[in-house]
């Protein structure tokens, strides 16, 4: 947690300023008792009516100067805890754009949420009560003490007594309560993870009518999180109530003390009265602390959590050369490649071994889990190889400054994604600087052309989050024109032409192929009819290549090939 407070520092006069002010107001409620103790001996006891009214407003004066060092201090905190979370965000999430696809995949999805979200606001508001409160409540505990010396030391024995207790019973429950926090954070992950899969699966749910198992499983989740929350609760809320029994029994004791001075001519009737008075403020600035260290117990459980993130290094890293323009003939090359997941059994790619040069198509196919996504997910580095090497232009990737390694490369993934905004925004994505003309050209090449035009607004229509108001193969084209905008050296289509009928998906295969500035394109589809013309067909199985080569020599050479291909065709010849 002390490695967050580094994005305090641009907050440091609000973070000085807001406990000063605090402080300001403490320090004129430590006078108001004895204001109301002259007005009890001289005002009262003396029947002096002047002196009264002129105490009264001395007690409006302090009141109102404390209410306005009040919110003043409320202003500097809140500016305060606000700055901070939002750079701690900042921060956040930059690192987490940072990381490689393993960690993320480690962490997961549900936690990363969560700790942007409610743990973040769970340091806020530690935050915003420590600035306020954390000097504040020890002041007037401490103050008050020393007020009440100054008016009898034998009765001030009682506070002497009664503070450390109350701190042995609050710091007791605090440190019994930390560890308990952060278990109801993790299982708040938990609850947070199985409402996004339902939300992300529903229709799966229901095609398989898994509606009350799910329902079930998401009530276990949350009776454990309950279960949990109850019970650190119920530690929680003994404090108050053992708080306000030993302050009592404290009250009590100072009162008969009192009693006994005020008959012996030591103390006065004022006197008893502040000293009751400050009782009551340690009273209540204890219960204000106990509440304090509380939300702090959760703001300190929340930072770890957050801080565990920024304490997980990416395994993506560059040495941030910059290369000149390469000369080599080989647009990628994979150098007995392999990679392994993280906390995987075994390599999912184990001894890749092939090269394939400028403008070149290549098709890759394979059974379902034979590792054809995590194969081109390899040349843009979404995930490094645990084994060998991928070259990009003669260079290891892992070599490139990741803009520079990238900006080489637009990839259409599976699953066909459009961000919330306009048609434009979206392919800006390609390219921030793209003109309209660069948008249709890209849109032509993806037969993406008449939907555009088909759309109120052409460009300008508005898309809902994740395209939902577009078809399965509209999105496809329009995340196919994206990555067509940057104008990228290696295309991959990660089996991005699901969607499209054959005829579009022919077209689309046939407008690469003409364009202008020849791409490097990888193919990847479990259609044969979709590779058949590639240049070079790699088959997968199992992790490994099973046969590579053209169309025609995977026929008469490669089993697997032939299986996935007579599986789509009928034989020449066949009956039909």
């Amino acid at each position: 947690m002390k490695k967050l407070l580094v994005y305090l520092k641009d907050y440091k006069k609000e973070s000085i300023l807001g406990p000063l002010f605090k402080l300001l107001e403490a320090s004129f409620e430590l006078f108001v008792p004895l204001v109301v103790a002259s007005i009890i001996d001289i005002g009262i006891g003396k029947g002096n009516q002047g002196y009264i009214v002129r105490m009264c407003l001395v007690l409006v004066v302090l009141g109102v100067v404390g209410l306005i060092s009040s919110i003043t201090a409320q202003y500097f905190a809140a500016k305060a805890a606000v700055g901070f979370v939002k750079k701690l965000k900042h921060a956040l999430f930059k690192h987490i754009e940072g990381l490689s696809y393993s960690e993320i995949d480690t962490l997961g999805t549900a936690t990363l949420i969560t700790r942007m979200t409610s743990d973040m606001n769970q340091v806020q508001n530690g935050m915003n009560l420590a600035l306020r409160l954390l000097l504040r409540s020890p002041f007037i505990v401490f103050g008050a003490m020393i007020m009440a010396f100054t008016i009898d030391v034998k009765a001030a024995l009682i506070f002497t007594i009664i503070i450390p207790l109350l701190s042995v019973v609050i710091f007791g429950i605090m440190l019994v309560t930390i560890p308990l926090y952060k278990k109801v954070q993790t299982r708040l992950d938990q609850v947070l993870g199985i409402t996004r899969e339902n939300l992300t699966g529903v229709r799966v749910i229901r095609a398989f009518c898994k509606e009350e198992d799910e329902i079930s499983e998401f009530e276990n989740r949350n009776q454990v999180l309950t279960a949990v929350q109850k019970h650190v609760g119920r530690i929680s809320a003994a404090m108050n109530p053992v708080a306000y029994v030993i302050v009592n029994l404290a009250i009590i004791a100072l009162i008969r003390t009192g009693a006994i001075r005020v008959e012996a001519g030591i103390l006065t009737q004022g006197h008893v009265v502040a000293l009751y008075n400050y009782m009551s403020q340690i009273l209540v600035e204890l219960i204000k602390l106990a509440n304090l260290i509380i939300s702090i117990t959760k703001a300190v459980a929340s930072g770890k959590r957050i801080q565990s993130v920024f304490e997980i290094e990416s395994s993506l890293k560059a040495d941030g050369t910059i290369f000149s323009a390469s000369q080599s003939e080989n647009a990628v090359e994979f150098r007995h490649a392999g990679l392994k997941y993280m906390n995987a059994g075994d390599h999912s790619l184990s001894g890749i071994d092939f090269t394939v040069k400028h403008g070149q198509t290549i098709g890759i196919i394979g059974g379902t889990g034979s590792g054809k996504t995590s194969l081109v997910n390899m040349i843009p580095r979404f995930y490094d190889a645990t084994d060998g090497a991928v070259l990009v232009d003669g260079i290891d990737v892992r070599d490139y400054p990741m803009e520079m390694l990238r900006s080489k490369i637009g990839i259409v993934p599976q699953k066909a994604v459009l961000f919330k905004g306009s048609i434009r925004e979206n392919m800006l994505w390609g390219k921030k600087d793209a003109t309209d003309k660069e948008i249709y050209d890209a849109l032509a090449i993806a037969q993406a052309l008449e939907v555009v035009d088909k759309k109120e607004g052409g460009l300008d229509y508005i898309l809902e989050q994740g395209g939902k108001n577009l078809s399965g193969g509209q999105r496809q084209r329009l995340t196919i024109a994206r990555a067509l905008v940057r104008k990228p050296e290696i295309l991959i289509l990660d089996d991005s032409t699901s969607a499209l009928d054959f005829a579009t998906d022919a077209q689309l295969r046939r407008a690469i192929r003409e364009m202008k500035d020849r791409l490097t394109v990888f193919i990847v589809s479990q259609r044969a009819s979709s590779i058949q013309y590639a240049d070079q067909i790699i088959v997968l199985e199992d992790g490994g290549i099973e046969g590579m080569g053209t169309h025609d020599e995977l026929l008469r050479t490669c089993e697997v090939y032939r299986e996935i291909y007579y599986s789509q065709f009928k034989k020449e010849g066949e009956s039909s």
